[in-house]
């Protein structure tokens, strides 16, 4: 593959991610706000918004032999008709056992599409950093304009409405998935295991997940409803979007930053300072604390892999990172399931300063000299 050609499929399947995963991200949003709407409980929302990572942890395997199989343009053709699918059954399909399976095709066809981003952004060696970022840029762009876009329509119409029109949206992907190249992909799975006992690095990756991409997310649509019962979707939207737009604005800065001052050590400060702003949440300052973790979210964004494969020895260094990669799903997996049971009977000062001292202590663990 030549560097054009490269640079091209890079950005259609960036684009591709990009127009389907507003799907997942105003889910986030808006099933917590509006679980009696699609006829489920807290819990049970906290299970359906984890189920898509959890499905994704066990049939990556299967994701990756597909793509190996069909190549780039199948998978990625057939992930959107998944992702188009999910997307609208989250409008038509009330209740948790009709979700449930909604959510699983959501997580196996999310996993496709990421596959083929990071495989074509690093197809070509030239280049691969720069369209990586590029990839990174375009994919956020998505949520980030759905989590707004999403907030003002629930409030106007109905969180029904907004799915259906996510779902037609994500099918205005096809004809990028269409210029996808065709044939086999190439060989995705390294030698080594992808699931291993933990090292302090995959412990705090698990913890990061739990807290910074489960219990907040979650967390922050409960808090909202609580504190501004008539503006909870439009608040809650704009400190979510908010997050997206940090990973765009700040992860270059970040990786200059790590190489100036090293990436274990900058790592450390950012999820000591992550930790700092869940506990400001947990004494009451919601809106500060959110701003102040969604902002430190973009700077830690491209912090791990680089930490983890400097530890590892040259040969484990794919499946170090794969490991760290799978801990990071199963804590962002459990997560939503344990705020979904936990926040209606435990008082949020304690539920989130809890959350600041177990990655504070998961962080000097694993990071400290």
């Amino acid at each position: 593959m030549t560097r054009p050609e490269a640079d091209r499929a890079s950005r259609d399947a960036s684009i591709v991610l990009g127009l389907t995963l507003p799907g997942d991200a105003v889910l986030y949003l808006l099933l917590p706000l509006h679980a009696a709407a699609f006829g489920v409980t807290l819990a049970e929302a906290g299970l359906l918004l984890a189920a898509n990572r959890l499905v994704r942890i066990i049939g990556y395997g299967w994701v990756a032999r597909f793509y190996e199989r069909s190549g780039p343009r199948n998978a990625c053709l057939l992930a959107v008709l998944g992702a188009a699918c999910a997307t609208g059954g989250y409008a038509v399909l009330p209740g948790v056992w009709w979700l449930l399976p909604a959510r699983l095709i959501w997580g196996l066809s999310f996993a496709a599409m990421n596959i083929a981003t990071q495989a074509l952004a690093t197809a070509e060696a030239s280049g691969a950093a720069r369209r990586s970022g590029v990839s990174r840029a375009i994919i956020s762009t998505g949520p980030m304009l759905g989590l707004l876009a999403g907030a003002v329509v629930a409030e106007v119409a109905g969180p029904q409405v907004v799915f259906l029109g996510l779902g037609l949206l994500s099918l205005a992907a096809l004809p990028f998935a269409w210029r996808l190249p065709g044939g086999e992909g190439p060989r995705l799975r390294a030698a080594g295991p992808r699931f291993a006992l933990p090292k302090p690095l995959d412990v705090w990756s698990f913890v990061q997940g739990l807290t910074l991409d489960g219990l907040f997310v979650l967390g922050l649509a409960f808090l909202a409803a609580a504190a501004l019962p008539q503006g909870a979707a439009l608040a809650a939207g704009a400190a979510l979007s908010a997050r997206y737009l940090a990973e765009v604005v700040l992860g270059a800065p970040a990786g200059r930053l790590a190489e100036r001052i090293g990436a274990a050590r900058l790592l450390l400060l950012v999820s000591l300072a992550s930790a700092a702003g869940l506990a400001v949440i947990g004494v009451g300052w919601l809106w500060v604390g959110s701003l102040l973790v969604v902002g430190l979210r973009g700077l830690l964004q491209p912090l791990p892999a680089p930490v983890a494969a400097a530890r590892a020895a040259p040969q484990d260094r794919v499946a170090a990172l794969a490991r760290l990669a799978t801990w990071r799903d199963i804590g962002a997996g459990v997560g939503p399931l344990v705020a979904g049971v936990l926040l209606p009977l435990v008082p949020a000062v304690w539920l989130y300063l809890g959350a600041a001292a177990l990655l504070t202590v998961a962080s000097l663990a694993a990071l400290r000299r």
